[in-house]
């Protein structure tokens, strides 16, 4: 089996170099960046890898990117966080899963936040159901993981920055090897 490190260089090296659904930065770089945010938070090494990692159900796959932003929700973060399975326990991966729900959680009960998304995060959050209503949101709030979802998608947002210095997924690799259970 081939260890987590090994499968994304080869994803983030391909696919990764496309680009971000409608964002100036491509599908690597806002992953990258995404994880450089949390890791200058200070999270946990957990919400550092799935920074890194939240967006790669959108790299492959009978529905892609390209698809959410033609108006078919592609849910790439049920894919992602089952792939990632393979090789991360639930500190990882459930962040990933809850992360477009985050999105939709944070902009009903916080209606500043909406403001904040950029033009291509406002229009997927549309494709993938808007707002949460009140027993969405009372689900959302229920998840283990979701103070953790939240934090990734504030994360989310920082991560799409044409001007930011270069970070590149080797300096994540310890952080990614030393969560892989394969290893």
């Amino acid at each position: 089996m081939t260890n987590a490190y090994d499968a994304l260089t080869l994803m983030f090296d391909g696919e990764g170099g496309q680009e971000y659904l409608g964002e100036r930065v491509s599908m690597a770089q806002h992953m990258l960046q995404t994880g450089r945010a949390a890791r200058e938070a200070g999270a946990p090494t957990a919400l550092v890898v799935a920074a890194v990692l939240h967006d790669v159900g959108h790299f492959s796959g009978a529905i892609s990117g390209r698809d959410l932003m033609s108006g078919n929700d592609n849910h790439h973060d049920d894919v992602a966080a089952e792939w990632l399975s393979t090789w991360f326990a639930p500190e990882v991966t459930e962040p990933v899963r809850l992360h477009v729900a985050a999105k939709r959680y944070l902009c009903a009960t916080e209606p500043a936040y909406y403001d904040k998304l950029s033009d291509a995060s406002k229009f997927t959050m549309a494709v993938q159901g808007g707002s949460m209503n009140a027993g969405e949101i009372a689900a959302f709030a229920a998840e283990p993981y979701s103070e953790a979802a939240c934090q990734l998608r504030r994360f989310d947002d920082l991560g799409k920055d044409p001007d930011a210095s270069v970070v590149t997924l080797a300096d994540f690799r310890a952080d990614i090897e030393a969560l892989d259970r394969t290893l």
